[in-house]
């Protein structure tokens, strides 16, 4: 399917885009991309974070997926609060290395026709009163929670939820899922069965004194 989105370099030949999600404390991620002084684990992290992001740097190297900044420069500039320039998914990139150093590993959500195919999903389940803060389309595309160069494309993409909403878009979901648009039915009742899942592992994180207050979505 020529879906019409291009990932720097990319052919014309895709089949789909790949959506995973991790949870995590996003107050962490937030705290070493600021902080005037690190603490030593932080700069530990920072350093594997730095290793990963030059291995995908490499990576893309041997695809022929040429950047205007690299990705271990971007989170150097990331780090320093000074991005140089306004438009590369360069640092779209780099934060996700950074989120992924502290959260769960990914879970894997599928692969997906085009990004707008979401707003779509979205009208349908709007029609059938699904909330516009749980619709699929608007915490999957709502961004990092602090602002990065726009990446050029409507890929790479990153979308937040806060972990707490999971129970409310699980349960939502599962009760309009017999009057959905067959279409639609079988996308509704995974984010369904997901969410669940993650508002299950929240009140258990809670209870042992954790805090995932964040659910991640990557969208490339």
């Amino acid at each position: 399917m020529d879906t019409g989105v291009r990932r720097p370099g990319e052919g014309k030949h895709r089949v789909g885009y790949c959506l995973e999600m991790s949870t995590g404390d996003m107050r962490t991620v937030v705290r070493l991309l600021t902080a005037v002084e690190r603490t030593e684990e932080q700069e530990r992290t920072l350093a594997r974070i730095r290793a990963e992001c030059e291995r995908t740097d490499a990576r893309f190297e041997e695809q022929g997926i040429t950047l205007d900044v690299s990705i271990g420069r971007a989170l150097d500039e990331l780090v320093e609060g000074a991005p140089s320039t306004d438009l590369c998914p360069a640092y779209s990139y780099a934060f996700y290395q950074v989120v992924a150093a502290h959260f769960s590993d990914p879970t894997d959500l599928g692969a997906w026709r085009r990004p707008a195919w979401f707003g779509i999903l979205d009208d349908e389940l709007a029609r059938h009163g699904v909330p516009s803060d749980l619709l699929p389309g608007t915490f999957l595309f709502s961004g990092p929670p602090l602002p990065l160069p726009h990446p050029g494309d409507a890929v790479p993409a990153i979308g937040t939820l806060p972990a707490r909403r999971a129970a409310a878009l699980a349960g939502t979901y599962t009760s309009v899922l017999d009057r959905l648009d067959p279409e639609f039915r079988d996308a509704a009742r995974r984010f369904a069965d997901v969410m669940r899942f993650e508002a299950r592992e929240w009140e258990n994180a809670r209870t042992r004194g954790g805090n995932p207050d964040t659910l991640l979505f990557w969208f490339h």
